[in-house]
């Protein structure tokens, strides 16, 4: 089966199926709580799935009942956007990896914040982070205004939001990590949340999603702006370019981004760094290669507050969050 048909196919099963009420007890999990806080957020545990799974929200209630202490939808783009040309996700299950070139598709805005308001989880206790881009036809110079339009549509039903800048499926994307384009768009971001947060009266917070393919002195200035600029996380990481650990695969030419495990060293090493590099109270979720209870350890080891999952839920399934957290509790 196409790997995008299987992936919405499965979702679309375990929606069907949660909704009846003697299945839904087979189907949800609840684990002993493991209760972490970061960027002022309490979470009944520091397991969380990574954006991109579930892009405009249709899911939420459903996947909540996996497990997870917290939930981060999107990337969501404020048009709705059909993404690029469909093959764009590959399964390379010899690797446990996934290419996906999905390129932000998604229902656009309104329909991404309709879903969220229709959902429970939030109502329940979980925190839900909401992740913004970029419009793919919007110029580089002008993204600025999609992630305002971006934050000031999500604002009021965010527990955090996530500045999406590194997927590289959206051209010169990962542009916006450069240091002189990044200082703008992170004090323009942090001014038009002072102003939502007089007129929401709450304060919420922001995490920036980076690539895993920076080098230390990219690491290190985007460290600096993220403390001078106020912003309260950083995701480390988004899917890599890089193609070295499959160079013999053929879908290694495959245009897109790669996860599995090879991203997991990738993703530690811009961790330590970053932690190295910023105060205590700035918070990292570590994402990025977490196919097991181990894997979870050496991300919080290298200095992540919580974690996130993706790839490793397709290969591995529901089990894996069990796997994580009972890891972590040792």
């Amino acid at each position: 089966m196409n790997a995008e048909d299987a992936h919405v196919w499965t979702l679309n099963q375990l929606k069907k199926y949660s909704n009846n009420p003697i299945l839904r007890r087979f189907l949800q999990k609840s684990f002993p709580p493991l209760e972490t806080e970061f960027m002022g957020l309490k979470v009944k545990n520091p397991v969380g799935l990574a954006a991109g799974l579930d892009k405009n929200g249709d899911y939420i209630d459903v996947l909540a009942g996996l497990g997870f202490g917290f939930l981060e939808i999107g990337t969501v783009t404020p048009r709705a956007q059909p993404g690029n040309p469909r093959p764009r996700l590959y399964r390379i299950p010899e690797h446990s990896a996934l290419i996906n070139r999905m390129g932000f598709n998604n229902n656009g805005l309104d329909a991404f914040i309709q879903n969220v308001k229709q959902s429970s989880f939030q109502k329940n206790g979980g925190i839900l982070g909401l992740n913004i881009g970029k419009n793919a036809d919007t110029p580089i110079e002008e993204a600025t205004q999609d992630y305002l339009i971006g934050l000031e549509g999500v604002y009021p039903y965010a527990d955090y939001v996530s500045i999406n800048i590194s997927s590289p499926n959206t051209k010169n994307l990962r542009d916006l990590q450069n240091s002189s384009s990044l200082e703008d768009l992170l004090k323009t971001l942090h001014e038009k949340r002072l102003e939502l947060q007089k007129n929401y009266h709450r304060y919420v917070p922001i995490a920036l999603k980076i690539a895993p393919d920076l080098e230390d002195e990219q690491i290190d200035e985007i460290a600096a702006l993220i403390t001078e600029h106020h912003i309260e996380g950083v995701i480390a990481t988004n899917t890599t370019i890089s193609r070295q650990s499959i160079a013999n695969h053929e879908l290694a030419s495959q245009t897109g981004g790669l996860s599995g495990p090879m991203l997991h060293q990738m993703s530690l090493r811009v961790i330590r760094r970053l932690r190295e590099k910023l105060s205590s109270n700035k918070a990292i979720i570590g994402v990025g290669g977490i196919q097991s209870g181990d894997a979870a350890k050496e991300t919080i080891a290298a200095g992540a507050n919580a974690i996130q999952i993706y790839t490793g839920l397709i290969y591995h399934g529901p089990q894996l969050v069990e796997e994580c957290l009972n890891a972590l509790r040792k």
